[in-house]
């Protein structure tokens, strides 16, 4: 008994077998070309956040470089102070 399973082949390599084969190797090639795709769309983010650092690190130095002037847009709370809001409503 132990030699009869021990003779026979683990997946039969028949008819079938080329097939089984062949949606293997079609796996294969769309896993690594999504592997691929992703390797790619990480190193494009990974550009753009650098890009974005830098920025912000070149806007905080001109932040420090005049430190009394601030931005340029009024804030908020500087827009409802000039139009006199008491907070009264209707």
């Amino acid at each position: 008994m132990l030699a009869l399973l021990a003779s026979a082949p683990a997946l039969p390599l028949g008819e079938g077998g080329k097939y089984v084969a062949g949606a293997y190797i079609v796996f294969v090639v769309l896993l690594v070309v999504y592997v691929a795709i992703m390797a790619s769309k990480l190193s494009r983010i990974e550009k753009e956040l650098r890009d974005l650092a830098s920025f912000a690190e070149g806007r905080a130095e001109g932040e420090k470089a005049a430190p009394g002037r601030g931005s340029e847009e009024p804030s908020i709370s500087d827009s409802l102070a000039s139009h006199g809001s008491g907070g009264g409503g209707a």
